[in-house]
């Protein structure tokens, strides 16, 4: 449905929170395990501190949060290939891969960045 005058066309990039100072921690998890390559930020942005990340049309950012909490309920869901693979990378590193009930159409499981926040990974079916 479109509005009066306008429509949402698609989506931009999806954040999530972080504690202030763990960028390593960040670059290990998003770039080191899950494979995204890190962007750099605009300049005027970087002195927040925080990182993104981006990987196919997939753009996510970690903004830094004062009294940071993680998001256990609200996620993204990441579409992924090869997804026993990146199950059996995370596992190795030590990141606790939690099942879900079957979802049609797709494999998937949950994960937490290091800083708590819940992970949907998912991989479509062959049909």
């Amino acid at each position: 449905m479109e509005g009066e005058g306008f429509r949402v066309t698609g989506l931009d990039h999806v954040q999530l929170a972080m504690p202030a100072g763990q960028e390593e921690e960040a670059r290990k998890f998003y770039a080191g395990l899950l494979g995204l390559t890190e962007v750099p930020k605009p300049p005027n942005l970087a002195k927040r501190g925080g990182a993104w990340f981006a990987g196919g049309d997939l753009r996510l950012h970690l903004g830094v949060e004062t009294g940071f909490q993680p998001a256990r309920k609200a996620h993204p869901a990441l579409l992924v290939q090869g997804l026993e693979a990146l199950i059996a990378r995370l596992r190795e590193a030590g990141v606790e891969v939690i099942l879900d009930e079957p979802l049609a159409g797709y494999d998937r499981v949950y994960v937490q960045d290091p800083f708590g926040n819940r992970i949907e990974l998912m991989e479509p079916r062959p049909a």
